[in-house]
């Protein structure tokens, strides 16, 4: 893929800034607060919202959407010796690995009635993954998830959200000294639905932390992961993959406060667009505060445009406010296929549909392969498979 060919109609931008001669998006948004009062309604001209169409937020944004009966129905399938538990909202687990950052994400903290905290105790290692269904039942709904580990536990954890719903919902990932937890979040709804999640992960000392995002589906998607340390040593892969399809909206905003020494970040999210008004957002925003000293991070993203009339915006940005870091990097790219590619190819007899198909395939199979669970890499695939199908 050609870095430096942006096609018409895509945006890539991306900045370096020390805290103490610009601003960057982490700084221009309200102070986190879980009070929906202190978020104004969004207009659309806000840093954090200028790429999100509004108006299909289906009334998320400014406290019109009331939550109804048939919103989403949530599953947890555990291996012994996990505790899976649906608390009120006065349980003290609630809100640990973070704040609110945005309206959406306030209203969904102000708004759920009974939250599910899974619980992986101390010096437990799970040899099957925990897996979460999320199922839209048609209606609106507001949800919040906890998923904690103790010290020196490990743990796979799948979330599949599928069926069409409105959904606005809360993740936290806490993970205790020494734990290990990965976690792959599938957003394969159906065509009319909306999502809008914020995902919180607090790392201990010495843990580890990785995360794989995966949009196919809905009329609208907006995730904003973000991670934060609760001690020296802690680290975070971030992982992620999206297809847009014609008329969809996906947006992916990570954040990673460094706010703690000699930890570590690496983010690689990777997207294919096809069909009039596909749209795909990405930011990445990491912050290495003062304090963090031996900071080593890297971000990137790429993007695959298939098709004409699809938008890709992508706006990497790094904060550093100590000169004493490990390493800090960040990279974007957005183009259409190598030709080059295509030419070896279809060179050595293999017909231009299949070509094409291979291309995408090498550039998915990076992350996919990486999950380790078979059975989600063999689906994830065989999706990716069915959406090439309408493109070529």
């Amino acid at each position: 893929m050609a870095e430096a060919n942006i096609p018409v109609g895509s945006t890539t931008a991306g900045s370096i800034a020390v805290a103490a001669e610009s601003t960057v998006a982490t700084r221009m948004s309200a102070p986190p607060s879980f009070d929906v009062a202190d978020f104004p309604v969004p207009h659309g001209r806000e840093e954090e919202w200028r790429f999100t169409p509004l108006e299909r937020l289906r009334g998320l944004h400014d406290g019109t959407a009331a939550a109804t009966g048939d919103g989403v129905k949530v599953a947890v399938d555990a291996p012994e010796g996990v505790v899976v538990e649906t608390v009120g909202r006065d349980d003290a687990r609630l809100g640990r690995a973070g704040t609110p950052v945005d309206r959406v994400a306030a209203q969904a903290y102000s708004s759920f009635e009974k939250a599910s905290v899974v619980s992986v105790p101390k010096d437990t290692v799970l040899t099957e993954p925990i897996r979460i269904a999320v199922h839209g039942e048609g209606g609106i709904a507001y949800g919040h998830q906890v998923v904690e580990l103790g010290a020196f536990a490990e743990a796979v954890v799948v979330i599949d959200h599928t069926g069409e719903a409105v959904l606005a919902a809360n993740v936290e990932y806490i993970l205790g000294d020494g734990a290990k937890l990965t976690v792959v979040s599938v957003q394969d709804w159906d065509d009319k639905a909306v999502h809008v999640g914020q995902h919180n992960a607090l790392i201990g000392r010495d843990a580890t932390f990785k995360s794989f995002v995966v949009t196919f589906g809905g009329d609208l998607v907006r995730l904003h992961p973000r991670v934060a340390y609760a001690g020296t040593g802690g680290e975070a892969e971030l992982f992620g993959l999206y297809f847009t399809d014609q008329g969809q909206h996906q947006e992916h905003r990570l954040f990673v406060d460094h706010n703690t020494p000699h930890c570590k970040s690496n983010a690689v999210y990777k997207g294919a667009l096809q069909g009039d008004d596909a749209h795909a957002v990405w930011i990445g925003d990491v912050l290495i505060q003062a304090a963090a000293e031996g900071t080593d991070t890297y971000e990137m993203n790429r993007n695959l445009v298939l098709t004409d009339g699809a938008r890709v915006d992508s706006v990497p940005n790094l904060e550093i406010e100590t000169g004493e870091i490990a390493g800090a990097g960040h990279a974007s790219a957005t183009g259409r296929f190598d030709d080059e590619q295509l030419f070896y190819l279809m060179s050595r007899g293999i017909p231009a549909n299949e070509a094409r198909r291979l291309v995408v395939r090498g550039f998915f199979a990076e992350l996919v392969q990486q999950i380790g669970l078979p059975d989600v890499e063999e689906r994830l695939l065989a999706k990716i498979e069915t959406e090439l199908e309408a493109s070529v």
